[in-house]
Protein backbone atom coordinates (compact mmCIF):
# COMPACT_ATOMS: atom_id res chain seq x y z
CA UNK A 1 0.00 0.00 0.00
CA UNK A 2 1.36 3.68 -1.19
CA UNK A 3 0.34 5.93 1.75
CA UNK A 4 1.87 8.95 3.82
CA UNK A 5 3.81 10.37 1.44
CA UNK A 6 4.80 14.06 0.86
CA UNK A 7 4.47 15.45 -2.50
CA UNK A 8 8.52 15.94 -2.95
CA UNK A 9 8.10 11.64 -1.73
CA UNK A 10 5.86 10.94 -4.57
CA UNK A 11 7.58 12.51 -7.47
CA UNK A 12 10.90 11.01 -6.09
CA UNK A 13 9.54 7.52 -5.83
CA UNK A 14 7.99 7.56 -9.06
CA UNK A 15 11.34 8.63 -10.75
CA UNK A 16 13.08 6.01 -8.60
CA UNK A 17 11.20 3.65 -10.32
CA UNK A 18 9.57 2.68 -6.66
CA UNK A 19 6.24 2.83 -7.85
CA UNK A 20 4.42 3.88 -11.09
CA UNK A 21 2.16 7.16 -11.75
CA UNK A 22 -0.54 4.27 -12.53
CA UNK A 23 0.10 2.72 -8.64
CA UNK A 24 0.03 5.82 -7.00
CA UNK A 25 -3.26 7.23 -8.07
CA UNK A 26 -5.02 4.17 -8.04
CA UNK A 27 -3.59 3.58 -4.36
CA UNK A 28 -4.97 6.50 -3.29
CA UNK A 29 -8.14 6.85 -4.98
CA UNK A 30 -9.23 2.56 -3.63
CA UNK A 31 -7.62 4.72 0.11
CA UNK A 32 -10.03 7.55 -0.72
CA UNK A 33 -13.15 5.72 -1.57
CA UNK A 34 -12.84 3.21 1.19
CA UNK A 35 -12.40 6.13 3.99
CA UNK A 36 -15.33 8.05 2.52
CA UNK A 37 -17.69 5.89 3.65
CA UNK A 38 -17.15 6.99 7.58
CA UNK A 39 -15.59 10.53 6.43
CA UNK A 40 -18.01 11.85 3.93
CA UNK A 41 -14.92 14.34 2.88
CA UNK A 42 -15.78 13.37 -1.35
CA UNK A 43 -18.90 14.57 -3.57
CA UNK A 44 -17.19 12.70 -6.27
CA UNK A 45 -14.43 10.73 -7.84
CA UNK A 46 -12.27 11.03 -11.28
CA UNK A 47 -12.21 7.21 -12.52
CA UNK A 48 -11.76 8.36 -16.25
CA UNK A 49 -7.92 9.01 -15.94
CA UNK A 50 -6.75 8.39 -19.90
CA UNK A 51 -3.51 10.12 -20.40
CA UNK A 52 -1.24 9.87 -17.66
CA UNK A 53 1.86 12.64 -17.11
CA UNK A 54 5.50 11.95 -18.02
CA UNK A 55 6.82 14.89 -16.52
CA UNK A 56 6.48 18.32 -14.52
CA UNK A 57 7.04 19.25 -11.12
CA UNK A 58 4.15 17.65 -9.70
CA UNK A 59 4.67 14.15 -11.45
CA UNK A 60 1.91 11.94 -10.68
CA UNK A 61 0.92 13.74 -7.06
CA UNK A 62 -2.91 13.08 -6.97
CA UNK A 63 -4.60 15.67 -5.09
CA UNK A 64 -8.41 16.51 -4.29
CA UNK A 65 -10.52 19.81 -5.44
CA UNK A 66 -12.96 21.81 -3.05
CA UNK A 67 -16.16 21.21 -5.31
CA UNK A 68 -16.41 25.15 -5.84
CA UNK A 69 -13.45 24.72 -8.28
CA UNK A 70 -14.27 23.85 -11.99
CA UNK A 71 -12.69 21.12 -13.54
CA UNK A 72 -13.58 20.22 -16.92
CA UNK A 73 -15.65 17.19 -17.45
CA UNK A 74 -16.31 16.73 -13.44
CA UNK A 75 -19.29 17.76 -11.43
CA UNK A 76 -19.38 20.81 -9.29
CA UNK A 77 -22.17 21.10 -7.38
CA UNK A 78 -20.72 23.88 -4.46
CA UNK A 79 -23.06 20.97 -2.17
CA UNK A 80 -26.51 23.00 -3.42
CA UNK A 81 -29.46 21.24 -4.95
CA UNK A 82 -29.16 23.98 -7.51
CA UNK A 83 -26.06 22.76 -9.43
CA UNK A 84 -26.67 18.78 -7.96
CA UNK A 85 -26.71 17.78 -11.92
CA UNK A 86 -24.02 20.63 -13.28
CA UNK A 87 -20.75 19.42 -15.06
CA UNK A 88 -18.11 22.24 -15.64
CA UNK A 89 -17.36 23.17 -19.09
CA UNK A 90 -13.52 24.86 -18.43
CA UNK A 91 -10.99 24.04 -15.95
CA UNK A 92 -10.17 27.13 -13.19
CA UNK A 93 -6.68 28.45 -13.88
CA UNK A 94 -4.72 26.88 -10.55
CA UNK A 95 -6.13 23.57 -12.10
CA UNK A 96 -5.07 24.50 -15.77
CA UNK A 97 -1.79 25.39 -13.85
CA UNK A 98 -1.49 22.08 -11.39
CA UNK A 99 -2.47 19.93 -14.40
CA UNK A 100 0.51 21.32 -16.44
CA UNK A 101 2.88 20.31 -13.77
CA UNK A 102 1.78 16.29 -13.80
CA UNK A 103 -0.63 16.71 -10.93
CA UNK A 104 -3.63 14.33 -11.25
CA UNK A 105 -7.51 14.75 -9.75
CA UNK A 106 -8.92 12.79 -7.59
CA UNK A 107 -12.24 14.00 -6.84
CA UNK A 108 -14.47 16.67 -5.35
CA UNK A 109 -14.45 17.45 -1.67
CA UNK A 110 -17.60 17.83 0.43
CA UNK A 111 -18.29 21.63 1.65
CA UNK A 112 -20.57 24.17 3.23
CA UNK A 113 -23.20 24.84 0.14
CA UNK A 114 -21.71 27.70 -1.79
CA UNK A 115 -18.64 28.28 0.50
CA UNK A 116 -21.01 29.58 3.76
CA UNK A 117 -20.89 28.09 6.81
CA UNK A 118 -18.23 27.20 9.49
CA UNK A 119 -18.50 23.11 9.75
CA UNK A 120 -19.43 21.76 6.47
CA UNK A 121 -22.52 20.98 8.27
CA UNK A 122 -24.16 22.90 5.09
CA UNK A 123 -24.07 20.21 2.47
CA UNK A 124 -27.05 18.17 0.63
CA UNK A 125 -24.35 15.46 0.59
CA UNK A 126 -24.46 15.10 4.55
CA UNK A 127 -22.28 16.30 7.09
CA UNK A 128 -18.12 15.96 6.51
CA UNK A 129 -17.02 14.23 9.86
CA UNK A 130 -13.97 14.77 11.82
CA UNK A 131 -11.14 12.25 11.19
CA UNK A 132 -9.83 12.66 14.84
CA UNK A 133 -13.56 12.22 16.31
CA UNK A 134 -16.68 11.77 14.06
CA UNK A 135 -19.06 13.36 16.36
CA UNK A 136 -17.42 16.50 15.57
CA UNK A 137 -17.18 18.76 12.62
CA UNK A 138 -14.08 19.23 10.16
CA UNK A 139 -14.60 22.65 10.05
CA UNK A 140 -15.89 25.25 6.71
CA UNK A 141 -16.14 25.57 4.23
CA UNK A 142 -13.15 23.50 2.60
CA UNK A 143 -14.03 20.51 5.83
CA UNK A 144 -13.68 18.03 3.18
CA UNK A 145 -10.09 19.20 1.52
CA UNK A 146 -8.75 19.58 5.31
CA UNK A 147 -9.83 15.76 6.13
CA UNK A 148 -9.08 14.31 2.50
CA UNK A 149 -4.99 15.22 3.47
CA UNK A 150 -5.03 14.24 7.03
CA UNK A 151 -6.49 11.02 6.42
CA UNK A 152 -4.63 10.28 3.20
CA UNK A 153 -7.23 10.51 0.63
CA UNK A 154 -5.05 12.40 -1.16
CA UNK A 155 -1.56 14.05 -1.05
CA UNK A 156 -2.56 17.45 -0.69
CA UNK A 157 -6.14 19.47 -1.97
CA UNK A 158 -7.21 23.17 -2.82
CA UNK A 159 -9.67 24.87 -1.18
CA UNK A 160 -11.07 28.10 -0.97
CA UNK A 161 -11.36 30.94 1.78
CA UNK A 162 -13.84 34.01 1.99
CA UNK A 163 -13.55 33.80 5.76
CA UNK A 164 -11.45 31.28 7.02
CA UNK A 165 -12.02 28.23 4.56
CA UNK A 166 -8.79 27.30 4.52
CA UNK A 167 -7.14 27.90 7.75
CA UNK A 168 -9.83 26.96 10.36
CA UNK A 169 -10.95 23.42 8.81
CA UNK A 170 -6.87 23.01 8.67
CA UNK A 171 -6.65 24.13 12.40
CA UNK A 172 -9.56 21.63 13.43
CA UNK A 173 -8.03 18.65 11.29
CA UNK A 174 -4.16 19.45 12.11
CA UNK A 175 -3.32 20.40 8.79
CA UNK A 176 -1.24 23.69 6.74
CA UNK A 177 -3.55 25.59 5.20
CA UNK A 178 -2.65 28.52 3.58
CA UNK A 179 -4.47 31.72 3.15
CA UNK A 180 -2.89 33.83 -0.05
CA UNK A 181 -3.02 37.25 -0.53
CA UNK A 182 -6.01 38.31 -2.00
CA UNK A 183 -4.54 38.99 -5.78
CA UNK A 184 -1.70 36.52 -5.69
CA UNK A 185 -3.87 33.49 -7.05
CA UNK A 186 -6.42 33.72 -9.89
CA UNK A 187 -9.55 33.31 -9.02
CA UNK A 188 -10.96 32.25 -12.58
CA UNK A 189 -12.88 29.63 -12.17
CA UNK A 190 -14.17 29.63 -8.72
CA UNK A 191 -17.56 29.72 -7.82
CA UNK A 192 -18.09 33.42 -6.42
CA UNK A 193 -19.43 33.62 -2.58
CA UNK A 194 -17.84 36.96 -2.06
CA UNK A 195 -15.80 38.38 -5.07
CA UNK A 196 -13.72 40.62 -2.98
CA UNK A 197 -12.91 38.56 -0.06
CA UNK A 198 -12.37 35.15 -2.02
CA UNK A 199 -9.15 33.43 -2.44
CA UNK A 200 -7.82 29.72 -3.57
CA UNK A 201 -5.27 27.74 -1.56
CA UNK A 202 -3.72 25.19 -0.94
CA UNK A 203 -4.08 22.33 2.15
CA UNK A 204 -1.24 20.21 3.10
CA UNK A 205 0.39 17.48 4.99
CA UNK A 206 3.35 20.33 5.88
CA UNK A 207 5.06 23.70 4.57
CA UNK A 208 7.04 22.52 2.05
CA UNK A 209 4.34 21.10 0.24
CA UNK A 210 2.11 24.23 0.68
CA UNK A 211 5.22 26.52 -0.84
CA UNK A 212 5.56 23.95 -3.72
CA UNK A 213 1.45 24.11 -4.96
CA UNK A 214 1.29 27.39 -3.60
CA UNK A 215 4.79 28.32 -6.25
CA UNK A 216 3.00 26.91 -9.17
CA UNK A 217 -0.93 28.27 -8.95
CA UNK A 218 0.07 32.00 -8.24
CA UNK A 219 0.56 34.49 -10.20
CA UNK A 220 -1.21 36.55 -12.85
CA UNK A 221 -3.84 35.55 -14.92
CA UNK A 222 -5.01 37.41 -17.92
CA UNK A 223 -8.29 36.09 -17.07
CA UNK A 224 -8.61 37.28 -13.46
CA UNK A 225 -7.64 41.23 -13.41
CA UNK A 226 -7.50 40.94 -9.62
CA UNK A 227 -4.58 39.00 -9.94
CA UNK A 228 -0.69 40.00 -10.25
CA UNK A 229 2.51 39.04 -10.73
CA UNK A 230 4.48 38.27 -7.59
CA UNK A 231 8.46 39.39 -7.10
CA UNK A 232 10.34 36.73 -5.01
CA UNK A 233 11.64 38.12 -2.17
CA UNK A 234 14.18 36.81 0.72
CA UNK A 235 13.55 37.39 4.01
CA UNK A 236 16.33 36.27 6.95
CA UNK A 237 14.71 35.12 10.27
CA UNK A 238 17.27 36.77 12.02
CA UNK A 239 15.85 39.27 14.91
CA UNK A 240 12.19 38.11 13.67
CA UNK A 241 9.85 40.46 15.46
CA UNK A 242 6.29 39.13 16.02
CA UNK A 243 3.24 40.79 17.39
CA UNK A 244 0.51 39.08 19.49
CA UNK A 245 -2.86 41.21 19.34
CA UNK A 246 -3.99 41.35 23.09
CA UNK A 247 -7.69 41.56 21.18
CA UNK A 248 -6.85 37.58 20.20
CA UNK A 249 -6.65 36.68 23.71
CA UNK A 250 -9.33 38.07 25.72
CA UNK A 251 -12.85 36.64 26.39
CA UNK A 252 -14.09 33.96 24.36
CA UNK A 253 -10.33 31.84 23.99
CA UNK A 254 -10.68 28.63 25.18
CA UNK A 255 -8.17 27.71 28.09
CA UNK A 256 -6.95 25.27 25.86
CA UNK A 257 -6.40 26.48 22.99
CA UNK A 258 -4.51 29.45 25.13
CA UNK A 259 -2.43 27.25 26.41
CA UNK A 260 -1.78 25.50 22.86
CA UNK A 261 -0.40 28.77 21.72
CA UNK A 262 1.50 30.49 24.94
CA UNK A 263 3.34 27.00 24.63
CA UNK A 264 4.22 27.95 21.10
CA UNK A 265 4.94 31.12 21.63
CA UNK A 266 7.18 30.18 24.70
CA UNK A 267 8.99 27.78 22.27
CA UNK A 268 9.89 30.48 19.58
CA UNK A 269 11.24 33.04 21.90
CA UNK A 270 13.60 29.92 22.81
CA UNK A 271 14.48 29.79 19.09
CA UNK A 272 15.31 33.85 18.81
CA UNK A 273 12.14 35.22 17.83
CA UNK A 274 11.57 38.57 19.83
CA UNK A 275 7.64 38.55 20.48
CA UNK A 276 5.55 42.05 21.43
CA UNK A 277 1.93 42.56 22.35
CA UNK A 278 0.41 44.79 19.56
CA UNK A 279 -2.79 46.14 19.32
CA UNK A 280 -5.59 45.75 16.43
CA UNK A 281 -8.29 47.86 18.13
CA UNK A 282 -11.05 47.41 15.16
CA UNK A 283 -10.91 44.06 15.18
CA UNK A 284 -14.14 43.87 17.51
CA UNK A 285 -15.82 44.94 14.58
CA UNK A 286 -14.43 42.56 12.21
CA UNK A 287 -17.06 39.73 12.36
CA UNK A 288 -20.21 42.45 11.51
CA UNK A 289 -18.01 44.17 9.54
CA UNK A 290 -17.38 40.33 7.31
CA UNK A 291 -21.21 39.11 7.51
CA UNK A 292 -22.14 42.66 6.06
CA UNK A 293 -19.72 42.78 2.89
CA UNK A 294 -20.05 38.99 2.54
CA UNK A 295 -23.97 38.49 2.60
CA UNK A 296 -23.99 41.50 0.52
CA UNK A 297 -21.74 40.07 -2.52
CA UNK A 298 -23.31 37.08 -2.10
CA UNK A 299 -26.70 38.13 -2.82
CA UNK A 300 -25.13 39.90 -6.08
CA UNK A 301 -23.42 36.82 -6.82
CA UNK A 302 -26.35 34.66 -6.62
CA UNK A 303 -28.81 36.26 -8.19
CA UNK A 304 -27.27 34.36 -11.52
CA UNK A 305 -28.73 31.27 -10.80
CA UNK A 306 -31.98 32.36 -11.41
CA UNK A 307 -33.13 28.68 -13.32
CA UNK A 308 -32.35 30.04 -17.49
CA UNK A 309 -28.90 29.61 -17.53
CA UNK A 310 -28.02 26.38 -15.54
CA UNK A 311 -28.68 24.59 -12.85
CA UNK A 312 -32.17 23.58 -11.21
CA UNK A 313 -34.64 25.25 -13.10
CA UNK A 314 -38.31 24.63 -12.18
CA UNK A 315 -41.08 25.78 -13.87
CA UNK A 316 -43.66 28.12 -12.67
CA UNK A 317 -47.08 29.81 -13.67
CA UNK A 318 -44.83 33.03 -14.80
CA UNK A 319 -41.15 34.21 -14.76
CA UNK A 320 -41.03 35.35 -11.60
CA UNK A 321 -43.01 32.43 -9.98
CA UNK A 322 -40.69 29.92 -11.92
CA UNK A 323 -37.80 32.66 -9.99
CA UNK A 324 -39.16 32.03 -6.38
CA UNK A 325 -39.86 27.94 -6.87
CA UNK A 326 -36.33 27.37 -8.10
CA UNK A 327 -34.44 29.25 -5.98
CA UNK A 328 -36.83 28.55 -2.76
CA UNK A 329 -35.99 24.83 -3.72
CA UNK A 330 -32.61 25.18 -4.92
CA UNK A 331 -30.87 26.85 -2.02
CA UNK A 332 -30.33 25.90 1.80
CA UNK A 333 -31.57 27.58 4.80
CA UNK A 334 -28.21 29.16 5.22
CA UNK A 335 -27.77 30.16 2.09
CA UNK A 336 -31.43 31.77 2.15
CA UNK A 337 -30.32 33.30 5.42
CA UNK A 338 -27.33 34.90 3.92
CA UNK A 339 -28.50 36.23 0.37
CA UNK A 340 -31.78 37.53 2.74
CA UNK A 341 -28.92 39.46 4.90
CA UNK A 342 -26.98 41.11 1.69
CA UNK A 343 -30.43 41.92 -0.14
CA UNK A 344 -31.33 43.90 2.76
CA UNK A 345 -27.81 45.59 3.52
CA UNK A 346 -27.92 46.27 -0.41
CA UNK A 347 -31.47 48.06 -0.27
CA UNK A 348 -32.68 51.62 -0.77
CA UNK A 349 -32.41 53.19 2.27
CA UNK A 350 -30.05 50.89 4.41
CA UNK A 351 -27.03 50.95 1.81
CA UNK A 352 -25.50 53.78 3.45
CA UNK A 353 -26.02 52.80 6.90
CA UNK A 354 -25.01 49.05 6.50
CA UNK A 355 -22.72 48.04 3.43
CA UNK A 356 -21.19 51.60 3.24
CA UNK A 357 -19.94 52.03 7.07
CA UNK A 358 -18.79 48.47 6.71
CA UNK A 359 -16.09 49.62 3.81
CA UNK A 360 -15.36 52.44 5.91
CA UNK A 361 -14.64 49.46 8.62
CA UNK A 362 -13.14 47.36 6.72
CA UNK A 363 -10.45 50.28 5.67
CA UNK A 364 -9.98 51.20 9.44
CA UNK A 365 -8.99 47.36 9.95
CA UNK A 366 -6.66 47.29 6.92
CA UNK A 367 -4.98 50.68 8.88
CA UNK A 368 -4.62 48.86 12.17
CA UNK A 369 -2.43 45.93 10.23
CA UNK A 370 -0.15 48.71 8.54
CA UNK A 371 0.36 50.19 11.52
CA UNK A 372 1.68 46.81 13.75
CA UNK A 373 3.37 45.65 10.40
CA UNK A 374 5.25 49.00 10.69
CA UNK A 375 7.22 47.23 13.69
CA UNK A 376 6.52 43.71 13.30
CA UNK A 377 7.54 41.23 11.03
CA UNK A 378 4.80 38.62 11.89
CA UNK A 379 1.11 38.60 13.52
CA UNK A 380 1.06 35.02 15.46
CA UNK A 381 -2.23 34.14 17.26
CA UNK A 382 -4.54 31.36 17.38
CA UNK A 383 -6.99 30.57 14.11
CA UNK A 384 -10.05 29.39 16.50
CA UNK A 385 -11.16 30.51 19.67
CA UNK A 386 -12.24 26.58 20.10
CA UNK A 387 -11.19 23.73 18.73
CA UNK A 388 -13.43 21.53 16.37
CA UNK A 389 -16.98 21.88 18.12
CA UNK A 390 -19.47 18.18 18.26
CA UNK A 391 -21.81 18.32 15.83
CA UNK A 392 -25.49 20.22 16.00
CA UNK A 393 -24.30 22.12 18.54
CA UNK A 394 -24.38 25.30 16.61
CA UNK A 395 -26.62 24.78 13.37
CA UNK A 396 -29.03 26.56 15.73
CA UNK A 397 -27.45 29.71 16.82
CA UNK A 398 -25.98 31.38 13.99
CA UNK A 399 -24.01 33.74 15.68
CA UNK A 400 -22.87 31.23 18.03
CA UNK A 401 -21.53 29.49 14.55
CA UNK A 402 -19.96 32.44 13.05
CA UNK A 403 -17.68 33.14 16.30
CA UNK A 404 -15.86 30.14 14.89
CA UNK A 405 -14.42 33.17 12.11
CA UNK A 406 -13.74 35.48 14.65
CA UNK A 407 -9.74 35.73 14.32
CA UNK A 408 -9.84 34.77 10.34
CA UNK A 409 -12.14 36.78 8.68
CA UNK A 410 -10.28 40.19 9.34
CA UNK A 411 -7.19 38.93 6.69
CA UNK A 412 -10.20 38.70 4.18
CA UNK A 413 -11.34 42.45 4.78
CA UNK A 414 -7.65 43.47 4.99
CA UNK A 415 -6.60 41.23 1.92
CA UNK A 416 -3.55 39.37 3.92
CA UNK A 417 -1.68 36.27 3.87
CA UNK A 418 -2.02 34.07 6.33
CA UNK A 419 -1.45 30.62 7.25
CA UNK A 420 -2.70 28.00 9.73
CA UNK A 421 0.00 25.55 10.93
CA UNK A 422 -0.99 22.40 13.60
CA UNK A 423 0.80 22.86 16.96
CA UNK A 424 -0.57 20.61 19.56
CA UNK A 425 -3.66 19.49 21.12
CA UNK A 426 -6.45 20.53 23.83
CA UNK A 427 -8.63 17.59 24.82
CA UNK A 428 -7.26 15.11 21.76
CA UNK A 429 -8.28 17.85 19.12
CA UNK A 430 -5.67 19.73 16.76
CA UNK A 431 -5.41 23.33 17.60
CA UNK A 432 -3.61 25.66 14.77
CA UNK A 433 -1.31 28.83 14.69
CA UNK A 434 -2.29 31.45 12.41
CA UNK A 435 0.76 32.79 10.88
CA UNK A 436 0.20 36.56 9.25
CA UNK A 437 2.22 39.06 7.38
CA UNK A 438 1.71 42.34 4.76
CA UNK A 439 0.49 41.36 1.39
CA UNK A 440 2.48 39.76 -1.01
CA UNK A 441 5.07 37.85 1.72
CA UNK A 442 3.94 34.46 1.23
CA UNK A 443 8.22 33.75 0.89
CA UNK A 444 8.70 35.09 4.44
CA UNK A 445 5.53 33.20 5.67
CA UNK A 446 6.55 30.22 4.66
CA UNK A 447 10.03 30.46 6.40
CA UNK A 448 8.18 31.30 9.54
CA UNK A 449 6.23 28.32 9.52
CA UNK A 450 8.81 25.86 8.82
CA UNK A 451 10.13 27.27 12.45
CA UNK A 452 7.44 26.80 13.93
CA UNK A 453 7.00 23.40 12.33
CA UNK A 454 10.41 22.11 13.53
CA UNK A 455 9.64 23.35 17.09
CA UNK A 456 6.30 21.56 17.68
Amino acid sequence: MIENLTIKDVVQGIKRKEFSVKEVFESYLKRAKDKNKELNSFISFNENIKDLPEQGSLLGVPFSVKDSILVKGMPCTCASKMLENYQAVYNATCIERLKRQGALILGKTNLDEFSMGSSSEHSIFGRVKNPHDLERVAGGTSGGSAVSVFSDQSVFSLGADTGGSIRQPASFCGVVGLKPTYGAVSRYGLVAHASSLDQIGPLCKNVDDAEIVFDIIKGRDEKDSTSIDLKEETFPLTETKVGVPKEYFSEGLEKGVKEVIEKVLKKAEEQGVKIQEVSLPHSKYALPCYYIISTSEASANLARFDGIRYGLSIKGKDLWDGYFKTKGEGFGDEVKRRIMLGSFCLSSGYYDAYYLKAQKVRTLIKDDFEEVFKKVDFIFGPVSPFPAFKAGERLDDPLKMYLADIYTVSLNLAGLPGISVPVGKTNNLPVGLQIISSPFSEKRIFKAAKLIESIC
